[in-house]
């Protein structure tokens, strides 16, 4: 024995599609960006003193590798 539903799918139809038109119409404006606004993440006040990372950095995280691989050594002994 079987039970058929038979459901109004127009409705839900009709509402995702004003939703999705409105979700986009709201993308739309948003994703205007002027090329003309400054971007002022480096004027920040706490970026003031802090440099770039120099030539060498690449030595750091060489150390802190060995540095791992070492206290793997170790504790695997």
């Amino acid at each position: 024995m079987g039970v058929i539903v038979n459901k109004d799918n127009s409705k839900s139809d009709e509402l995702s599609r004003r939703i999705d038109a409105d979700l986009r119409e709201k993308l739309s404006g948003n994703s205007r960006v002027s090329s003309d606004d400054p971007d002022l993440a480096e004027d920040a006040e706490y970026l003031k003193d802090l440099k770039k990372t120099g030539r060498f950095s690449w030595v750091w995280a060489v150390l802190v590798i060995l540095a791992i691989l070492s206290l793997i050594l170790i504790f695997r002994l």
